[in-house]
């Protein structure tokens, strides 16, 4: 186990020099939330009685995701990963007496952790102080504060344990393009990171919450907003702590059974 923490240590620590990239991406996602609040805006004063959630709860909502969007995106992985795999090179780190799974996790984990850390503080701290309902209100109560803080750290693992099946399946595949442009773009609509799963009609919506993308990034927001409350969180934390089994679990043996058989398309 320690020389898994060594690598996500190192990695965190590398991650963590990056400041100037940070300060580029709090600004660039600073203005991305501001414009999607005012479009929600513009919607919500022709009928705000038309949405599921209060527009302050939506504006919450979107400044949470701006502020830990590493967290979530799907579309940000290790290049490092994929040309090893590609190239051949992945033949040196199985030579090493590690399992490639966990350390690629453990290095996942670290770089999203990494610049999340580097970003979020300063959205979160400008967005609480805009103006309500465009800024960020605070939790209803404290119960709901902690709820929030375990369904990050669950939706985060749920959504490095998906972008490791996509690293994994790379060892059957060519090339890894079509299997990133497919994930990830089955990972944005679906998880909420384009609309708000509440804002689906109720048919589409119930299936949509069933979904592992549906435990990364719209349980947590949801909670915090105060869309999900009480005994209704009960369902969608389960579904989180079910899916971080199975993709995980799916992942590694999957992975165990690729480095049994793999054949390098590289040098």
């Amino acid at each position: 186990m320690n020389k898994y923490l060594s690598f996500f240590r190192l990695r965190f620590a590398m991650g963590m020099q990056y400041r100037m990239a940070a300060f580029a991406g709090v600004i660039t996602q600073f203005v991305w939330g501001a414009m999607e609040i005012l479009i929600y805006n513009a919607f919500y004063d022709a009928n705000a009685a038309a949405f599921p959630m209060s527009f302050q709860a939506t504006s919450s909502y979107i400044w949470l995701q701006q502020a830990f969007l590493a967290f979530f995106m799907a579309w940000f992985m290790e290049e490092e990963i994929f040309d090893s795999i590609i190239s051949g090179n992945i033949v040196y780190e199985l030579c090493r007496p590690i399992r490639i799974y966990n350390m690629w996790f453990a290095r996942s984990v670290a770089n999203r952790l990494s610049r999340a850390v580097l970003r979020c503080f300063p959205i979160l701290i400008i967005a609480v102080f805009l103006p309500k309902p465009y800024g960020m209100s605070a939790p209803s109560s404290a119960v709901n504060f902690m709820l929030f803080l375990v369904t990050m750290i669950l939706g985060l693992l749920v959504t490095v344990s998906f972008c490791m099946l996509v690293y994994v399946l790379t060892f059957f595949t060519v090339s890894p393009q079509g299997l990133r442009i497919c994930f990830v773009s089955m990972v944005e609509f679906f998880a909420g990171a384009v609309i708000p799963l509440p804002f689906f009609p109720d048919n589409i919506r119930t299936v949509l919450e069933i979904l592992p993308f549906a435990a990364m990034q719209n349980v947590p927001l949801r909670i915090y907003s105060g869309d999900l409350s009480g005994v209704t969180i009960v369902k969608p934390v389960a579904l989180q702590v079910f899916w971080l089994i199975i993709l995980t679990a799916v992942g590694y043996n999957l992975c165990r059974y690729a480095e049994k058989r793999v054949r390098l398309q590289g040098g």
